[in-house]
């Protein structure tokens, strides 16, 4: 038996037997054609152009239909490169002067593309590169007329395990039987990773080598909820899982009817549950698995576009989008967390030696003003479409969030002086997410509308571990006794100050969690939509003596093993069904 531990896209258990799929490289060799068949090769390029738009918007659409709109939206980028002016004329313009033929153009040109990507050191632009392969494999296929693989052939549930999946084939996924997927690469914040979500079954990716450890036919376990991977599992092992695959199944079920209940503990204390989104459509969703607003909008994804930078109009009708979506609930609208390790990077005319400690997030907004006053003019301006908040990315001191909110303040005299109609009084805030924000907490609360607990990036700066490093992803843990005890002094200091404080980290959706934060003095916890329905029924099941006592037991630990045995076994005796 080997178990595996990677990084979970979707929760659940799937057992099967193990179909590998091989690595599609498609290699095209150098050709040259004629001058009087430079016309053909030109034409046939269109043509496959116009096919694979086709196909795409074809693909988005039975997407939205099957999967919902997070899905379908993956292949919009899909199209906007493929309707990109620049692209298509650089592939002309090979053709025309080197005489090449189309489908070695287009390979040239798309793996130049592929090239450009890989020199950025931001992991979610990294993970575009599966995008581009993908539509040039798709273009070749059209400009040479090969028919495209698939999993159709597949007769019964089966574990798919691959190097890695191209945006198209995961979307074709919910077409075949398999029933749980493994990949060596990938990360959370990949399209293919977000197709997975919206597939909806059992994923864990970022495994190094999996493709190489095991072999058509092999039996398989998935445990997407934990994030493991069981190859040949012993009659013991296979059986407890059998078991927790049959109560996976009962318990997601049971959770749609907490939806829309309030989250309130058994002693009446109320906890507001809100969404984490990145794109404008996620904010009905979130209302529909029962969110009470918006905690933290990340607006940084309106960059991954081929297009590049937003417009001021684009950004207002984006936010607008997420304020109709959330109804008449708040929207907190962080301004971009870009920096050297994202959008930033390619700009750059030498790469920073430690991008996540240089030129990113509200610094570089201070050194871009005029980008910074483009977003901020289009979140004033949605401002008087709804309730909305505006909050500042890893604020690190009191003078930082001083020249921000500024800059806040000049955009809204020019909006008044041109007559548009903004919240005069609307909302500026911060996120908390290095230890000298920590530390300087109490002076921050006297200056801020409300603090918003970042542990995503928290966790790493206080415990000194990259969370995009594999190597020693092990050590990075919100178990850790030091960051409980961080969170613990932020949210008492923000408490007797009478301001708001929440947490929009992953810890926040967390079942595991969900009881030392609430012990710990959180009643703001903003998460990715699907979690709000487990979280929801745990919060109901519990009194706040009971967290509260969780939390000072927690608190007494001197290691992340015991923080998190402890946690996990709380957890089960308030809902012994979930699979945690």
């Amino acid at each position: 038996m080997d178990i595996l531990r990677g990084i979970s896209v979707a929760p659940g258990v799937a057992i099967g037997e193990v179909v590998v799929l091989e690595a599609e490289d498609v290699r095209i060799p150098y050709r040259t054609v004629a001058k009087d068949q430079i016309p053909e090769e030109l034409t046939r390029l269109k043509e496959a152009f116009d096919a694979s738009i086709r196909e795409v918007q074809e693909q988005a659409e039975w997407l939205r239909e099957h999967l919902g709109r997070d899905a379908a939206n993956v292949f919009e980028w899909h199209v906007g490169v493929l309707k990109d002016d620049h692209l298509r004329e650089s592939i002309e313009e090979k053709i025309q002067q080197e005489g090449a033929a189309a489908a070695y153009a287009a390979s040239t040109v798309m793996r130049n593309y592929q090239r450009r990507f890989l020199q950025m050191s931001d992991p979610l632009l990294v993970e575009r590169i599966r995008d581009v392969q993908d539509i040039e494999r798709r273009l070749l296929r059209n400009i040479l007329g090969a028919s495209a693989e698939d999993l159709a052939h597949l007769s019964k549930p089966t574990i798919l395990v691959s190097h890695d999946l191209t945006p198209t084939q995961t979307a074709h996924l919910a077409e075949t039987k398999v029933i749980g997927v493994a990949l060596d690469a990938g990360a959370a914040t990949s399209h293919t990773a977000i197709l997975l979500r919206s597939w909806g079954r059992p994923g864990v990716i970022g495994l190094k080598d999996v493709a190489t450890r095991i072999s058509g036919g092999d039996t398989m376990i998935i445990d997407g909820t934990n994030q493991l991977v069981i190859v040949d599992p012993n009659p013991s092992t296979l059986k407890e899982y059998r078991t927790r695959e049959r109560a996976y199944v009962r318990f997601s079920g049971e959770l749609n009817e907490f939806q829309h209940l309030p989250a309130v503990t058994r002693d009446e204390h109320r906890v507001t549950l809100l969404s984490n989104i990145e794109f404008p459509h996620e904010a009905a969703i979130g209302v529909a698995k029962g969110g009470e607003g918006i905690g933290l909008y990340r607006t940084e994804f309106l960059f991954l576009r081929p297009e590049g930078a937003p417009s001021e109009d684009e950004q207002y009708e984006a936010y607008c989008e997420a304020i109709d979506g959330a109804g008449n609930q708040p929207v907190t609208i962080r301004t971009f967390d870009l920096g050297a390790d994202k959008y930033t990077q390619q700009r750059s005319y030498e790469q920073e030696r430690n991008p996540m400690l240089g030129l990113r997030s509200i610094r570089y907004s201070l050194q871009n003003l005029d980008m910074f006053k483009v977003q901020l003019r289009a979140v004033l301006r949605a401002s008087g479409h709804g309730k909305v908040r505006v909050m500042f990315p890893l604020i690190n001191s009191l003078m930082e969030f001083r020249q921000a909110k500024m800059t806040v303040h000049d955009a809204m005299e020019d909006l008044e002086e041109e007559g548009v109609r903004v919240d005069s009084d609307i909302e500026i805030g911060m996120m908390l997410e290095t230890p000298a924000a920590a530390i300087q907490v109490k002076e921050f609360c006297r200056e801020v509308g409300f603090i918003s607990i970042g542990t995503n990036d928290l966790i790493q700066y206080l415990l000194a571990v990259d969370r995009g490093n594999e190597r020693v992803s092990r050590f990075y843990t919100a178990s850790h006794p030091a960051v409980l005890r961080v969170l613990r002094d932020v949210i008492r200091a923000c408490t007797q100050a009478g301001i708001d404080c929440s947490l929009c980290g992953e810890m926040a959706g967390r079942p595991l969690y969900t009881l030392v934060l609430l012990g710990l003095g959180l009643r703001q916890l903003s998460m990715a939509p699907a979690n709000i329905p487990e979280v929801k029924k745990l919060i109901r099941l519990v009194t706040m003596g009971q967290a509260q006592r969780i939390a000072r037991r927690a608190l007494s630990f001197e290691t992340d093993r015991q923080v998190t045995n402890y946690l996990r076994d709380e957890t089960r005796k308030v809902l012994p069904e979930d699979p945690i």
